[in-house]
């Protein structure tokens, strides 16, 4: 046990010798966080962490009588890294507390490991796959779920014209995962929350090439599916009782001799035509093909969630994720979950006049917006607007500008997050 590195908290300020209020302070073998009453808690741990990272210890035990559970979630996450995740042992708890925080821990590092995969390493019908895996490995005894993943020609025969057009440029094939969660056992019951993600593994932008600088972190492009994956896997093994059905929509955006171009019109399954105006803005392309499935189904409450704009994250950075919705009810939720489990969101504007601000010669609608000036993420929700029969009640959209970091920061390793799993997924018990 040598090896092992002990971590402990304290309200009293450190040593002046370890520099003018310094968050930590350092014994043979023991670091001690200095916690200031008057910040946030939860981020100078998180800080102090990933400081902590740095040294390049192997394993972390937490010790002392200050640690509750958020305070040892939030050294978890400033403490993991791409390259060894984050081993540490929580120090003393309940045993049903234990099992809940271990259970968050290896979900969300799923979420986030899923995220740091190469594109060769996760085509898109592995990425269904992986998720049925992760939901079927927290299943409650007795509870099953049906999966049904529609790859390649057989999106054709389906109809779902969005998620084909935008993968057929690749060898490997599109698909949309239908993931059905009854814990009710009554084939009949309704479909409380439907999740729609965005699963889309490599991004080159298609004829709408990305230059090689914004190219290199398209593997993250899949964020809206992990992060819905998770909430979903975390949902079930904090005990959901409701029917929910995720709806993952999948595909590489490539070029190729069959790759789709702009000029393209899309028919859509529902009637709405599309006009191709960029290649690059293919995420809502797929995400209709999803909410129109979600709407078949009737699912009382959509949420759906994507890594869609880059406007999002110009507004907001990589601190936030953005939440989009005409229902108020659904944003004060969604604020609301996100405060408690000490994560970010931000609300961007989306009203009616955005609908028209996607305009088409050639179709009903084009898929970006016409004109100058325009706000990107909110004429990106305008669109998936447009394939919600009543976008104004029971739908919610979260631009997940948060879920993946380019590089280190005070916060966060590089790479993908996991933030906006603990939101979404406490928003499914509302």
């Amino acid at each position: 046990m040598s090896n092992v590195f002990l971590v402990s908290l304290s309200f009293a300020g450190a040593s002046e010798a370890w520099g003018k209020s310094a968050l930590l302070s350092f014994a043979e073998g023991h670091a001690t966080i200095h916690l200031n009453k008057e910040k946030p808690l939860f981020q100078q741990v998180q800080s102090a962490a990933r400081r902590l990272d740095g040294m390049g210890l192997e394993r972390i035990q937490l010790i002392g009588e200050l640690w509750d559970m958020e305070l040892r979630w939030a050294f978890s996450q400033g403490f993991y890294n791409a390259k060894k995740g984050a081993n540490i042992d929580f120090g003393e708890l309940q045993a049903a507390q234990l099992k809940q925080l271990t259970a968050q821990k290896e979900i969300i590092e799923w979420v986030r490991a899923t995220i740091n995969l190469g594109p060769e390493a996760l085509p898109p019908v592995l990425l269904c796959e992986k998720a049925v895996t992760l939901i079927e490995s927290v299943l409650p005894a007795g509870v099953t779920i049906s999966a049904n993943i529609i790859a390649g020609e057989s999106l054709l025969a389906e109809n779902f014209q969005g998620i084909y057009q935008v993968g057929r440029g690749s060898e490997r094939p599109p698909c949309m995962l239908q993931l059905d969660f009854n814990p009710t056992g009554d084939a009949d019951a309704p479909i409380e929350y439907a999740l729609v993600g965005k699963g889309i593994t490599f991004d080159s932008g298609g004829y709408s090439l990305k230059p090689s600088g914004s190219m290199a972190i398209m593997k993250s492009d899949m964020g809206g599916a992990a992060t819905l994956t998770g909430a979903l896997a975390l949902a079930i093994a904090n005990g959901l009782t409701k029917r929910v059905k995720l709806y993952l929509c999948c595909a590489e955006n490539l070029i190729s001799g069959d790759a789709y171009k702009l000029g393209d019109v899309i028919t859509y399954k529902n009637g709405v035509t599309v006009e191709v105006l960029n290649s690059d803005a293919e995420g809502r392309l797929v995400l209709a093909d999803g909410l129109i499935a979600a709407q078949e189904d009737n699912a009382k409450i959509i949420i759906d969630a994507a890594t869609l704009t880059g406007a999002a994250k110009m507004a907001v950075g990589r601190d936030y994720n953005c939440v989009l919705s005409m229902d108020e009810q659904l944003v004060a939720l969604a604020t609301t979950c996100a405060k408690q489990e000490n994560e970010f969101i931000w609300r961007l504007p989306f009203e009616e006049f955005h609908l028209q601000q996607i305009n088409s010669s050639f179709a009903d609608i084009a898929n970006i917006h016409s004109g100058e000036g325009m706000a990107g993420a909110s004429t990106a929700a305008a669109f998936l607007a447009k394939f919600v029969v009543n976008p104004k009640a029971n739908w919610v959209h979260f631009d997940l500008s948060g879920s993946y970091q380019m590089g280190d920061n005070g916060l966060w390793s590089a790479g993908g997050k996991g933030h906006g799993v603990r939101t979404i997924s406490k928003m499914l018990f509302a």
